[in-house]
């Protein structure tokens, strides 16, 4: 099962990162260390590919700002390298300069590894300079030695982390409507997905829309599509526009199955075909289950392009080497967006969370212009669970939306309990009898005997037809079904062999804190998720039965009860929520869990209950198996929201950096709900809605995305590469790190910085030692404006804005000085926020979080 259940022993985690080690050598709890060989990823002293294109690009913009004389109000610091490192495969140039490193890679092995096996899975040459190799641990060993090679770490292992959404998110007559419509939203720009790959087959991806206008495939773009006998020629389109599979670290550990795993892009698990579908299937696409029509779905940018990087797999998840080369590929093919749902399980050791093989990866995918989002992690709502660390990775969080499926089932006693499924009702409200599955067995002791869980209704044979027929048959819902050992969908098949009027499932009293998303049921029925609830239709079922007074058997069924069905949605929740799955700050800096001057997550968005396309061969869940569409929750699902909306930010503004759309996005959040109030965020696993509190930045970071804002920002805080260097670099005992992953020598640098100095639209300061004051950047997008600043200092901290107000006009950068005051000292963090309100509309928000305070002696 992909979707979120929750027992009282943990969380089923979706899309988690198993890291193995960052240095060669360091002991791992993963068994894969134990082998005499393994697979390792390599990195040279040489820059990569891109690093010298924009080593060659700034030495002409150089020339060129020589030669023209500098410019007032200049937006290159804001925008996209001018020539943009894409369409590299189309480059003769470049073609051969990935051969002649490929060779230089071989050529490194021979040398240092004469005459012994080995294995070479990927040269990398564009993000990264390096490759992955199977070899022994003494093997590596020699690698280490060589000059050349300045890194070497042990690959390590990766497993998986809507018809409505767009409606309450304002597109339909917002973000859609200012990009011309659905018709237009997202056209040109290219989503790259890491994940599962996908089913082409899906009318969410056809490559001609429902209004039948053909999909112009970007002349930015260069991927390809593979075609194997899962994906055969035909498999893409205009819609679909490059799919590879990425899999060499599995195979040459001996794990790959291809009969499930598929060796070709096509997407055994449905996860890979359900992300890509949140973020740019295409619109009006119906989403038929079980029989029933769930309405139209549609993507948050339906005319964006879509490619696949398939390098996760149904029965193993996958490794860090085949995820980087999935990277470094999409990079290479000129995808403008990556959605990534794949975090690490704990923190990365070494000097600092940041530097791992994924994460430098994706910083160099970032300096080439790629806008990169990452799922926050599923392992809230504990603080300090993030699983998505650096600041050039946009992270987020999820939240629900207002619909909901509700379902209720309504005693002979006049009790109404609450419940979910996808269900059909009962005739018009009629009640029925009810029938325990215990009650129905064919031969009460020997049955039970024989299957300690027939309550669970899973084996029709076990049960008297006679007795069951036109009533309404209660099973038990335990973590069976949570562990795939048990079904809905077999319980419902035999239910109906069974001839039962409809089918209740009750909570397995001794699982606590359990919650389940809703199920689809071609039959009435309804799941009771609380063991309270549970215990008042047995207690109400047990008082009805009749029984003779001498043998105590059952001679009567008087329980009855009408399902109210489930498959008609309600609109009255109040919404925005944080779930109380999705990952909490503070930004854990390293594997100590010291804190980071970084907020992380930057946003949330709808990843609970979210419809989206389903693959037709998926197994993952049962409950959806052979259907169309599916009902996923996660931050998996969370992630691709954004990436649709940062390819509508991204078709508008099409110089924005990332780190502009990071901040277009961050800065026009909305931190109240639809009720008008402070957004709430979960706290517990069990019975989540009744422990609530006000979410604050650590929980949501900037708030809830909003789509029709974002294309609007006003104000724009822009990051640099250089900066995040120098971010890096100022990170104690970081130098070693920062050489071995980027080639740059700290010691070489003008200056560091600390992650609250980042031009970030945020303000984090883990320690506040008396005074602190920080910069921020502002740059005007908008039209001549004149702003004010509002402040709401965190408690036990004054705080003070210069300018409080400005003017700025079209295209003028201007400086905001905070300066933060300990007034008390303190080790909880608090929260407050600045607003610089414009007088031309715009709002721009940036959330402050001080977690200590400290307070000298006079």
């Amino acid at each position: 099962m992909r979707r979120v259940l929750m027992v009282n022993f943990g969380v089923f985690l979706l899309f988690c990162v198993g890291l193995l080690s960052t240095t060669l050598g360091q002991v791992s709890d993963d068994s894969d260390t134990n082998s005499t060989t393994a697979v390792y990823i390599v990195t040279l002293r040489q820059a990569p590919t891109l690093h010298l294109f924009q080593q060659q690009e700034a030495v002409t913009t150089v020339r060129e700002q020589n030669h023209q004389g500098s410019k007032h109000g200049d937006t290159s610091t804001f925008t996209t390298p001018k020539l943009q490192p894409r369409n590299m495969s189309k480059s003769r140039y470049w073609r051969s300069r990935r051969s002649a490193i490929s060779q230089a890679h071989d050529s490194l092995l021979r040398g240092a590894l004469k005459g012994e096996k080995y294995i070479k899975l990927y040269s990398f040459h564009y993000l990264i300079n390096g490759f992955a190799v199977f070899v022994s641990s003494q093997q590596a060993e020699k690698l280490s030695r060589r000059s050349e090679v300045v890194n070497i770490v042990l690959d390590f292992s990766v497993r998986t982390a809507t018809t409505y959404t767009p409606q309450f998110m304002g597109l339909p007559k917002g973000a859609w409507v200012k990009e011309g419509g659905y018709e237009t939203a997202g056209e040109g720009i290219v989503i790259g997905f890491i994940d599962t790959g996908i089913d082409p087959t899906h009318p969410s991806f056809n490559g001609t829309d429902t209004s039948q206008r053909q999909y112009p495939i970007p002349n930015h773009f260069s991927g390809v599509c593979e075609v194997t006998p899962d994906f055969p020629s035909g498999s893409c389109n205009r819609k679909l526009v490059g799919a590879r599979h990425f899999a060499q670290s599995a195979i040459t550990r001996g794990i790959f199955n291809s009969s499930e795993d598929f060796a070709s892009p096509f997407d055994g698990d449905g996860h890979g075909t359900h992300t890509a579908s949140i973020a740019a299937g295409n619109h009006g696409v119906s989403a038929v289950v079980s029989g029933h029509n769930f309405g139209s779905a549609s993507g948050i940018a339906p005319r964006a392009h879509i490619s696949v990087y398939k390098a996760l797999y149904k029965s193993f998840g996958g490794f860090a080497a085949d995820v980087v080369a999935a990277i470094d590929q999409a990079a290479q093919d000129g995808v403008d967006i990556l959605s990534l749902s794949i975090t690490p399980n704990r923190s990365p050791p070494g000097v600092a969370t940041f530097f791992n093989p994924l994460d430098m990866a994706m910083l160099s995918a970032v300096k080439a212009g790629i806008f990169v989002v990452q799922a926050a992690g599923n392992t809230g709502p504990s603080p300090k669970s993030m699983s998505s660390f650096s600041p050039w990775i946009f992270t987020v969080g999820a939240a629900t939306h207002d619909r909901v499926y509700s379902n209720s089932i309504t005693l002979g006693n006049n009790v109404t309990i609450p419940g979910v499924g996808l269900a059909l009702p009962t005739d018009e409200g009629k009640m029925f009898t009810m029938i325990s599955a215990v009650d129905a067995l064919k031969n009460k002791s020997s049955a039970v005997d024989k299957d300690m869980y027939a309550s669970e209704c899973q084996d029709y044979d076990s049960f008297d037809k006679d007795l069951i027929c036109g009533k309404l048959l209660i099973c038990s819902y335990s973590i069976r079904f949570v562990l795939g050992l048990s079904t809905i969908k077999q319980a419902l098949a035999v239910s109906k062999n069974l001839s039962a009027k409809g089918v209740v499932f009750y909570m397995d009293p001794y699982v606590l804190g359990f919650q389940i998303n809703p199920t689809p049921m071609d039959m009435p029925g309804i799941i009771i998720p609380s063991p309270e609830d549970s215990k008042v239709l047995l207690k109400y079922y047990n008082s009805t039965l009749e029984r003779d007074a001498t043998t105590k058997e059952i001679v009567r069924f008087r329980g009855v009860a009408a399902i109210t069905g489930g498959q008609k949605a309600n609109f009255s929740d109040r919404a925005p929520k944080i779930m109380y799955y999705s990952a909490r700050g503070p930004d854990p800096q390293d594997s100590f869990l010291n804190d980071a001057d970084i907020l992380k997550p930057n946003l949330v968005a709808p990843g609970h209950s979210i419809w989206g396309a389903w693959s037709s061969a998926a197994t993952d869940s049962t409950e959806f198996e052979g259907e169309s569409f599916a009902m996923m929750s996660g931050t998996s699902m969370a992630a691709p929201h954004v990436a649709g909306v940062a390819a509508l930010i991204k078709q508008k503004f099409r110089k924005f950096s990332p780190s502009a759309i990071a901040s277009a996005l961050s800065t026009t959040s909305v931190t109240l709900d639809n009720k008008g109030e402070e957004i709430m965020a979960q706290r517990a696993y069990a019975n989540p809605d009744q422990s609530m509190t006000p979410a604050t930045p650590f929980d949501m970071g900037n708030g809830f995305v909003n789509a029709t804002a974002a294309l609007d920002p006003g104000l724009i805080f822009d990051t640099s590469f250089d900066d995040y260097m120098s971010f890096l670099c100022g990170i104690n005992g970081s130098a070693p790190a920062v050489f071995n992953y980027t080639g740059k020598n700290c010691l070489l640098s003008n200056a560091t910085i600390s992650g609250s100095d980042l031009n970030l639209p945020s303000i984090t300061l883990s320690r506040l030692n008396n005074t602190r004051t920080v910069q921020r950047l502002m740059k005007n997008i908008a039209g001549n404006e004149t702003y004010s600043v509002g402040l709401v200092p965190p408690f036990g901290v004054l705080m003070k804005a210069s300018p409080t107000q400005f003017s700025i006009a079209s295209g003028e950068t201007k400086v905001l000085s905070v300066t933060f005051k300990a007034k008390k000292n303190s080790s909880i963090a608090s929260f407050g926020t600045i607003k610089l309100f414009g007088d031309m509309g715009h709002i721009v928000h940036i959330p402050v979080s001080v977690i200590v305070k400290m307070v000298s002696k006079q």
